[in-house]
């Protein structure tokens, strides 16, 4: 009891938490690989995977819409943050639009608070000149004229079936059980689409149409539902994409009170004769970052290359999901490797997130959130059960520092 007492203050204050231990986290994928489960499970739309979940205590809720134009280069995000502190309920509208084959092109990087939002239906958004919305047809639509920078009317046409989800409640909880649970992490995916529309610059007078047959997409809801200095320490994305593969990874790394236990999904794809297949959600994978030297501004680290490896199974589509693994002969490893060629942006959170989301966080110890943004086209894609493949594309490499343990200790 006394620790749920201790866990639950923390988690209203922002103050550091106690070390409760590996017994107080438990994690999406241990529960799946504990018990040799595929940690794959149909995510539909219909079946309310991909509603916001909006809780009533402190959490953060994101739906994030990334997009790359392998022809034009054109490649970013539009997201949605929708946070609630207790006493207050917030949302912004972030887009950012970078260009990997023209220099010359000033990228786009907006954050826009929303006003009169509200959450229809469960599954959509919308606010004042703003809406997500999904379509009859499964498809999605973000339509955004909430800033000048960045006017958006995007459409993304998922190209599997359904989408991803690991195991039938992919949340991860903290606290004493899951039933006493004290806060939770939750991640929903549609891996792969396709997407058209336009991006206007009212101020510059830009107007960027995507149009190509090559211009992918993913979509992505996470919740974090407790401060997010307290669910995580550190966190590795990844989003590599060719005309027929793609790999989406999202991982994080707890703080020392929860034992810096880790949560590691994987999505791969590939599209075979106009049909893209999910071959396997790899949560076992050993992540290197190579060549570090240290941002002397920040105390954290830059990378030159990655080498990161994902250990899965096949996936076998016979209706039956989250099936127990009997035959080994259906592993398959992996491996991400390549120089990171450019960094696209150290960006300061703390510079970038609505003000009572600073309020969480201000004043914790050791916590100074920098997300470090990568984009490589020098980067190769290798799977076990192809002998001598080799899928060499574009990757959204993303690394989050949140918090110091070193100055915590200090």
């Amino acid at each position: 009891m006394f620790k749920w007492i201790q866990g639950g203050i923390s988690a209203v204050t922002g103050l550091a938490e106690p070390e409760y231990g590996e017994s107080h986290f438990h994690s999406s994928t241990k529960r799946l690989t504990s018990k040799k489960l595929n940690p794959y499970t149909r995510a539909v739309v219909s079946g309310g995977d991909f509603d916001f979940q909006n809780p009533s205590n402190t959490n953060v809720e994101t739906a994030t819409f990334y997009i790359n134009d392998l022809e034009s280069g054109y490649c970013g995000f539009a997201q949605i943050i929708h946070s609630n502190i207790g006493i207050t309920t917030s949302a912004q509208f972030t887009f950012k639009l970078y260009n990997n084959k023209n220099k010359e092109f000033k990228q786009i990087w907006t954050s826009t608070k929303l006003e009169n939002f509200e959450i229809v239906g469960k599954k959509n958004f919308k606010a004042d000149n703003f809406t997500l919305q999904w379509n009859e047809d499964g498809s999605l639509t973000v339509k955004s004229e909430v800033n000048p920078e960045s006017i958006v009317d995007l459409l993304f046409k998922p190209s599997t079936p359904n989408g991803v989800k690991f195991g039938t409640d992919p949340s991860t909880y903290y606290g004493p059980s899951i039933e006493e649970q004290w806060g939770s992490m939750r991640h929903v995916y549609h891996p792969r689409g396709q997407v058209i529309g336009s991006i206007t610059n009212l101020t510059n007078g830009d107007v960027i149409e995507l149009t190509s047959e090559k211009t992918f997409g993913f979509y992505v809801m996470a919740l974090q539902n407790m401060k997010p200095h307290h669910c995580a320490k550190e966190w590795r994305f990844v989003w590599f994409v060719t005309e027929t593969e793609s790999l989406i990874l999202m991982q994080f790394e707890t703080p020392k009170s929860y034992a810096n236990s880790i949560v590691s999904q994987a999505i791969v794809t590939t599209d075979d004769d106009k049909e893209t297949k999910i071959i396997a959600c790899p949560c076992d994978n050993d992540l290197k970052l190579l060549g570090q030297y240290k941002d002397e501004e920040t105390g954290w680290n830059y990378a030159k290359a990655v080498d990161y490896t994902f250990n899965g199974y096949e996936i076998k589509d016979n209706g039956v999901d989250n099936e127990p693994i009997t035959d080994d002969s259906n592993a398959i490893k992996f491996e991400l490797k390549g120089e990171l060629t450019e960094l696209i942006e150290r960006m300061d959170v703390m510079n970038e997130i609505p003000q009572f989301v600073k309020n969480i966080v201000s004043g914790v110890t050791a916590t100074k959130p920098f997300i470090y943004q990568y984009f490589s086209k020098d980067v190769v894609l290798t799977r076990s059960d192809v002998p001598g493949s080799s899928a060499k594309g574009s990757a959204w490499i993303e690394v989050t520092y949140i918090t110091d343990e070193r100055e915590v200790a200090e």
